[in-house]
């Protein structure tokens, strides 16, 4: 019986039961929500619940900021894996790439941006163990996550990085728990979890998201909990933040050297290097001539951007619809610095990795068509231009006479156009090919271009090129089977339109409502051998054509500004309408068609012909001016009465034109002007009746706090800016703003030192930021900084510090400061204990406001917090002005009354003219004042004292002496190295002598010596005689000679018998005991005397405190009492005024 499984219950359904519940739901369904059984009973607790309730939409509120990243193609997000090492970043990267792409990653290395829904795409980037990339990462990383080996604990770096983070705008920040499947006991690993998430809340804010990943399977951790952290990060949204939302930078996950190898080979690898990265734009927009400065390398000009295509691209419903069956499960991934593919980009080459057998002489292995590239690849001696130049090219198999390519000495245009310029160069082969076929087919002479193989009449020339020859065309004959026909003529001729060739580019489209094509007799007469699919093409190309005829675009005609009335009416469409794309004369060139045939014979022949006079009733202004309104080019109505009419022109875009396309051919244009205007007035009153109704009903209401009132106002500017470049080309566009977020760009970078590339380490991320046009000069920046509370040494002043300031990465000298009362800044030695003070270094120019955070060593090896103090920008002053404490010392040589001559304090009589009025004072707290220059010594002046000074005195004059910081700035180049770990910059003299193990010299005056001070000896007071006879007797002093004699005591001898001793010594020991039980008593007694004091003194506090309260009671109502009569007066006074 306790093997067999209890059955689940299940509610009955039907019966008295349930008609008794259901008739229990009725009664509350009957009655509804009773608001006052949930009402709270005290209105203080109400007026509480309302404050918390206010307060706790409050904290939901920020300052509102303008986000730049466009929400139509936004940039992948960059999540980083952060975390000491052995703790599992790379299996937590290999999971989650595995996770949306369905590919296991064997090395990972750079970002990888991977599809993760229908608008999002994440970049992962693993940071490794280094200061530095935790530093680039911590600047450009939109979510965090913060990997914890559970089974430790939180290490050093992980504090690091998070106060890294505070200094240059948080993100978000996950937590992630690993190795918890090392802890065995349940209890044990409930504590350690409560305990980390206490201390990840301390340093993140309360609610912090923690995961936990138990253990590995498989090399990577479980499909459910990489699912769930998944999930949570694809509904995550990001704030803005600050210093991103102002300056352009990249991820590059892409780099090439483009410098030419003959230039590297003569200087033997020691040249500036032209380098490409490639990289999504992040931030705000990327212009061109925007210096930019890459961290760990240097400032670098931009040689050029150019937009490429997004490699990884949102996936959306027509991309769905091409994609083939077999590619719907594998998912877009794109990381060129890892192995996805086989594919390798290494610095200098692309590596093709293709796993099988790949031994030319393995016949026993099927290799599949990729597989056969790819060996035959091996197999290649010479490049593919050698094989062209050695090969001989035949137009058709039977041509006795083979092509001769001339030398590419032209440009690409040249190239691109010799199929319909250089026609004599195949003359001879035109006519080969015709006299030596003698296949089954027999000759078929049709005119026709070179370049076609499936077209069956002449192409209509529509632009006169240059150097077109019509006389040197030859007859070629059709291909012998339909696979040999040409795809890209037949759909041209199937779509009806005119195609022409520009320099370097494919085919284009010319529209035209003219005939394209010949009358059907222009083929050749002589088609008795041509097979039956092949006979009167001429005429089926006519039939299709003349069905498939284009329609005419009636929007372009009606709302173009630059064709009169009748040139629309009469079909002159000739002219092209203006393009966007024409304005650049550079890249394109356009000629209008001209056309010589008369008017009449280019009217449309299916509508009426309108005569001149009929057109002369559209010269009438006013008529023009009220159909003006109704087309988009127009002027819009005065005041709001438009509103309504634009968008229902708008929105019934479509249905005109179906109209237009109709029989009766009329344009909106031709509506009357009644309905017009009675359509503006029904908008203009629904606008008036809407303002009366918000205004009638609740005024309050239609008023939007300050908060709703930024974001729409925000919102506003945003579509203003978007309708501003509406219609603008990509190319202007780029010109005028710059290239947007999201963009996927290649900049070209000049002067690149040639370490970066030689040094190139894909796991170091290298982070294109783009610098404002302030930030590219250096001056003196006021800050002010902070000694880290975990930074165990005290700053010193002068002292090399590596600030990481905006992009920059950089070591200076520091001068510290506090502002003397808003009169001086006064330097300070060393940085004060848990206290702000300010810091003056020469650096590049940073905004106000911006954070940074300092650091002593970017060593791994130091011991120890590393992040040594942190703070934000608060001035750029070219000109500060920094003073320090000096004291000048002298002494006196020559001492009258209040007057004495000083010398040693200054070293010529000028500088004591500098001082002259100066306060001094000595060391026994005497005051004077400097008066004059002497003559000699040289130095030496006259000055005044309130009282007479000794010559043992020491005087001293305190002064500020004005110094300026440092001009010394040295960038942190740790890209450039090949140990990036070890960049080393300016070391203090004591770290030299320690490091290269030198003495340190010794100065005999400077080492402390014992001070011996010689005993001084005063007089004794001596009062004349006089004197003491006139003294009131207290006042006489009182002087004894010593004794001369011994007293009487002292020479009578006392002799005890041995009872006397004996009882003598007894009371010594009785008065002993005594002693020690009258101290004990006292000290008991003092210990309760201080019990008792105690305890009166917390009765004493608690009575004043209730004194305190009863007193307030009386004066409150005391006050009260006193306002009331006061009020009854002056209510009196006022009664008998108006009496």
């Amino acid at each position: 019986m306790d093997d067999h499984p209890h059955k689940a219950h299940r509610p009955s359904k039907s019966g008295a039961k349930a008609e008794k519940k259901d008739k229990g739901k009725g009664k509350e369904k009957q009655h509804g929500f009773n608001e006052k059984a949930f009402a709270p009973k005290s209105g203080r607790r109400a007026d509480r619940q309302g404050r918390r309730n206010v307060e706790r939409d409050q904290t939901r509120l920020h300052v509102p900021l303008v986000n730049r990243t466009p929400d139509d193609e936004p940039p992948p997000v960059i999540i980083a894996i952060v975390g000491p090492p052995g703790v599992g970043k790379t299996t937590l990267l290999k999971s989650m790439v595995r996770r949306y792409t369905k590919q296991t990653l064997n090395e990972a290395k750079g970002p990888i941006t991977v599809v993760s829904g229908k608008k999002r795409r994440l970049t992962f980037i693993e940071c490794n163990n280094d200061l530095n990339s935790m530093i680039d990462i911590g600047k450009i990383a939109d979510l965090v996550l913060l990997m914890i080996d559970g089974s430790f604990g939180f290490e050093m770096e992980a504090f690091e990085f998070l106060n890294v983070l505070q200094s240059h705008g948080f993100p978000k920040v996950i937590g992630i728990l690993t190795h918890l499947d090392l802890i065995k006991k349940a209890a044990t690993l409930k504590d350690t979890k409560k305990a980390l998430k206490k201390r990840f809340w301390t340093e993140i804010y309360q609610g912090a998201k923690l995961f936990y990943l138990s253990g590995v399977l498989n090399g990577r951790y479980p499909d459910s909990e990489i699912l769930n952290l998944s999930r949570f990060i694809s509904v995550m949204k990001f704030r803005p933040l600050v210093f991103r939302n102002t300056h352009p930078y990249l991820l590059a996950d892409r780099i090439e050297d483009l410098t030419p190898r003959e230039e590297i080979r003569l200087s033997k690898g020691k040249c500036d290097r032209t380098v490409t990265v490639y990289g999504y734009v992040r931030g705000t927009n990327l212009r061109m001539g925007t210096k930019v400065h890459i961290p760990g390398v240097g400032d670098l000009d931009m040689k050029s951007i150019s937009l490429l295509g997004d490699p990884c691209p949102m996936p959306d419903a027509d991309s769905e619809k091409r994609r083939k069956l077999s590619e719907k499960k594998k998912l877009l991934v794109h990381a060129p610095m890892s192995d996805i593919g086989g594919v390798i980009y290494d610095k200098d080459a692309v590596w093709i990795n293709v796993p099988g057998s790949f031994t030319r002489g393995n016949a026993d292995v099927v290799q599949g068509e990729g597989e056969q590239m790819v060996m035959d690849l091996q197999d290649a001696s010479g490049t593919l231009e050698d094989a062209v130049a050695r090969s001989q090219i035949r137009l058709f198999g039977s041509s006795s006479a083979t092509l001769n390519a001339p030398a590419a000495t032209g440009s690409e245009d040249s190239d691109s156009s010799d199929d319909e310029e250089d026609e004599d160069e195949l003359d001879d082969a035109d006519e080969d090919a015709t006299s030596d076929q003698d296949d089954d087919d027999g000759p078929v002479n049709v005119a026709q271009d070179p370049r076609n193989t499936g077209r069956s009449s002449m192409r209509k020339v529509v632009r006169n090129l240059p150097s077109s020859n019509k006389a040197g065309r030859g007859d070629v004959e059709y291909a012998d089977s339909d696979s040999e026909l040409g795809d890209e003529d037949q759909d041209d001729l199937e779509a009806g339109g005119r195609r022409v060739r520009f320099n370097g580019e494919n085919d284009k489209d010319i529209p035209s409502d003219d005939d394209l094509m010949d009358e059907p007799g222009d083929s050749d007469d002589d088609n008795d051998d041509v097979p039956k699919w092949k006979s009167n093409l001429a005429a089926k190309a006519q039939d299709v054509l003349s069905r498939s005829r284009r329609k005419k675009e009636w929007t372009k005609l009606i709302y173009s500004s630059s064709l009169t009335p009748h040139q629309i009416l009469s079909n002159d469409s000739s002219s092209e309408l203006p393009n966007p794309g024409d304005d650049d004369d550079d890249d394109f060139f356009r000629m209008n068609k001209t056309d010589t045939s008369a008017l009449n014979d280019e009217l449309d022949k299916t509508k009426d012909n309108v005569s001149s006079s009929d057109l002369d009733r559209w010269k009438d202004d006013a008529l023009l001016q009220s159909l003006r309104s109704l087309f988009i080019t127009g002027d819009t109505l005065q005041g709001g009465e438009d509103e309504g009419i634009e968008e229902k022109y708008e929105d019934s875009e479509g249905d005109l034109d179906e109209e237009e396309d109709s029989d009766s051919g009329e344009p909106p244009a031709q509506q009357s002007t009644e309905t017009s205007r009675a359509a503006a007035l029904a908008a203009k009153k629904e606008a008036l009746k809407r303002k009366f109704d918000e205004q009638y009903d609740d005024p309050e209401a239609s008023k939007l706090d300050f908060y709703d009132e930024k974001k729409e106002e925000m919102a506003r500017q945003l579509q203003l800016n978007r309708a501003e470049f509406e219609g603008v080309d990509a190319e202007s566009r780029a010109l005028v703003e710059g290239y947007r977020p999201g963009a996927y760009v290649r900049i070209e970078l000049a002067d690149v030192p040639c370490e970066m590339i030689e040094n190139f380490d894909p796991t170091y991320p290298i982070v294109v930021g783009g610098l404002l046009p302030a930030e590219e000069r250096f001056g003196f920046v006021q800050v002010r900084i902070k000694r880290h509370r975990w930074y165990v040494r005290t700053l010193k002043n002068n002292d090399p510090l590596i600030f990481s300031l905006g992009w920059r990465r950089f070591q200076t000298v520091p001068i510290y400061s506090l502002d003397d009362h808003s009169i001086r800044m006064r330097m300070l030695k060393y940085t004060p204990e848990h206290m702000h003070c300010y810091a003056t270094f020469y650096g590049p120019v940073s905004l106000p406001n911006s954070g940074f955070c300092a650091f002593n060593s970017l060593s791994s090896e130091t011991p120890g917090f590393r992040v040594s103090a942190t703070g934000v920008v608060l001035d750029i002053d070219r000109s500060v002005k920094i003073v320090k404490k000096i004291k000048l010392t002298g002494t006196p040589y020559k001492i009258y009354k209040n007057t004495a001559f000083i010398r040693d304090m200054f070293s010529t009589a000028l500088e004591v003219a500098k001082f002259e009025g100066a306060n001094i004072r000595t060391v026994s707290g005497i005051r004077g004042q400097v008066k004059k220059a002497l003559s000699k010594p040289d130095g030496a002046f006259r000055a005044t004292f309130e009282d007479k000074i000794l010559k043992s005195d020491i005087i001293f004059l305190r002064a500020w002496y004005s110094i300026q910081p440092r001009k010394f700035y040295n960038p942190v180049t740790s890209l450039l190295l090949s140990d990036k770990a070890h960049w080393t910059g300016m070391r203090l003299t004591g770290q030299v002598r320690r490091e290269d193990g030198i003495q340190t010299p010794s100065d005999p005056n400077s080492k402390y010596r014992k001070i011996e001070r010689p005993a001084r000896r005063f007089n004794p007071l001596h009062v004349p005689k006089k004197l003491q006879a006139s003294l009131p007797y207290a006042s006489k002093p009182r002087q004894m000679a010593p004794q001369k004699k011994p007293t009487y005591l002292q020479k009578r001898a006392v002799v005890m018998e041995p009872e006397e001793k004996k009882a003598v010594a007894l009371m010594q020991q009785l008065r002993a005991l005594r002693k020690d039980q009258v101290l004990r008593r006292k000290e008991k007694k003092s210990e309760k005397r201080a019990e008792h004091q105690k305890k009166v003194e917390k009765e004493e506090a608690k009575k004043s405190e209730k004194d305190k309260e009863r007193r307030k009671d009386q004066m409150r109502i005391a006050g009260q009492k006193e306002k009331r009569q006061s009020d009854f007066e002056e209510g009196r006074s006022r009664k008998r005024q108006k009496t």
